[in-house]
């Protein structure tokens, strides 16, 4: 058990800047422009609605007054550590920004392994070993954070294992934070089965989302919380609410106006929303076709931009070439957007990264917008010419025939 995630430094370059904005969330900003007020804290009313309904079509209903929508999930998730108390417990590898808002707060993490199938939650029985030890040094777990559509390693925990884990949670007195993020981008959504551990669990279970992956522009951070029913999760819901507005960072009121649209999904929203679901899936297979001819080991991704790729059966020719830990791959990886595993709570030393779709679209717009409508996104230039460096740069690194440029 490791008990804390290490401190990531230094930054790599900044993450992608997403796909191109939707021009109809575009309108809708400019035309709140001249909303000079800030978002209430929580949500006005009518944003909060527009949250429900779209909790309510995902089979989460909710009335407006369980919701918190606030300025991205890290914020939310802030609050939500404040407001429970104790020491937080996350899979390891997870979502690089769930440990540092509880760093933030001085609480322990502790990190509990996944399966060797997915990612996203605990092993069960790994878990409660975890929180044995968390207790043996002193520490009262209080909540743990999971994800039902995984970054970092892009797949979708098994429903029965979410069930498993939740329970062993809800039994050690503990909360359990969903993270729904990307359980919109699912690669193939006939193969893949998500359900929320909330429709399992429902008093003991606050579900987070962050917008930015499929409703808003990576760099618009807004974020929703659904609290669970009766009077513990009101409880949850005012502590955390409380916290939120001691934090001081409202929604910007434009903000707010275009979330509330994106919130309602209408036609251009849900078309978008299925195309970028469809062009990640389709790179996603494609990075994990060339990291596994390559040698790596990769769980097939299903959801979401990224995918997570274990580098260590490769170790001795990639030590050869001076790479023997996660932030030297992470280096040689870095025209790829690559992130150490280091930075998801994983191990330092173990060749692990993940690498992201957005890379491979390159930076301009037009060249991103191209490939989010092309018939084969492969055939574009700039993704068919990614991929093809980053075969030569993997080829270079395990045989040492070439250094790479």
């Amino acid at each position: 058990m490791q008990r804390t995630a290490p401190d990531p430094r230094p930054e790599p370059a900044p993450e992608p800047s997403g796909l191109p904005v939707l021009p109809e969330i575009a309108d809708r900003l400019a035309a709140a422009a001249g909303r000079a007020g800030p978002e209430p804290s929580g949500g006005s009313p009518q944003l909060r609605a527009a949250a429900a309904g779209h909790a309510g079509r995902r089979g989460l209903p909710a009335g407006p007054d369980r919701l918190l929508v606030g300025p991205g999930a890290p914020a939310l998730l802030l609050a939500l550590y404040a407001a429970v108390g104790g020491a937080v417990v996350l899979p390891r590898p997870c979502a690089a920004w769930y440990a540092p808002p509880a760093r933030l707060l001085g609480r322990a993490v502790h990190l509990a392994p996944v399966p060797a199938e997915s990612g996203g939650a605990p092993d069960p029985f790994a878990f409660l070993e975890t929180v044995r030890r968390a207790r043996m040094e002193g520490a009262e777990p209080g909540v743990l954070v999971l994800s039902v559509a995984d970054d970092p390693t892009g797949t979708c925990p098994p429903p029965e294992q979410l069930h498993e884990v939740c329970e062993a949670a809800v039994g050690e007195g503990m909360w359990v934070v969903s993270d729904e993020t990307r359980r919109d981008l699912l690669h193939d959504p006939h193969d893949t089965v998500v359900l929320s551990p909330a429709e399992m669990l429902p008093a003991d279970v606050v579900v987070l989302s962050d917008l930015r992956a499929t409703l808003l522009p990576a760099s618009w951070p807004v974020g929703v919380a659904r609290f669970p029913e009766g009077e513990r999760g009101a409880a949850l819901h005012a502590a955390a609410l409380g916290a939120l507005t001691a934090a001081a960072t409202p929604l910007p009121g434009p903000l707010a106006d275009a979330a509330g649209y994106a919130l309602g999904e209408p036609a251009a929203v849900r078309a978008r929303a299925a195309a970028a679901a469809r062009l990640h899936g389709t790179l996603a297979a494609a990075l994990y076709r060339t990291l596994t001819a390559a040698g790596a080991l990769c769980r097939p991704p299903r959801s979401g931009s990224h995918l997570y790729a274990d580098l260590e059966p490769l170790r001795r020719p990639l030590a050869a070439a001076g790479v023997t830990g996660a932030a030297a791959l992470e280096r040689e990886l870095a025209p790829w957007e690559a992130r150490g595993g280091h930075r998801f709570g994983d191990d330092p030393g173990a060749l692990r990264v993940r690498l992201g779709t957005e890379a491979l679209l390159g930076p301009d717009p037009d060249a991103r917008r191209s490939a989010l409508d092309a018939p084969d996104p492969l055939r574009t230039a700039p993704v068919a010419a990614s991929l093809a460096r980053l075969d030569h740069a993997l080829t270079a690194l395990t045989t040492g025939t070439t250094a790479i440029g």
